[in-house]
């Protein structure tokens, strides 16, 4: 059966449990055309838009 050698520290065992590595959430703009959540400096993949100018083109 695996057993403990050391006892593990206060620090290195609280440094585990914390949530500093968690990933934060993305970082999200509203597109001017449509009102749409997107990525910001990316083209909107609702309304194909990019800076006001129609990038791709969508069938609305």
């Amino acid at each position: 059966m695996a057993v403990p050698k050391r006892k593990v520290s206060r620090a290195r065992r609280d440094k585990r449990r914390s949530n500093v590595w968690k990933l934060p959430a993305p970082a999200l703009s509203k597109c001017p055309q449509c009102g749409e959540y997107k990525a910001p400096h990316t083209v909107c993949g609702s309304c194909g838009y990019y800076k006001g100018v129609e990038v791709i083109k969508k069938d609305a």
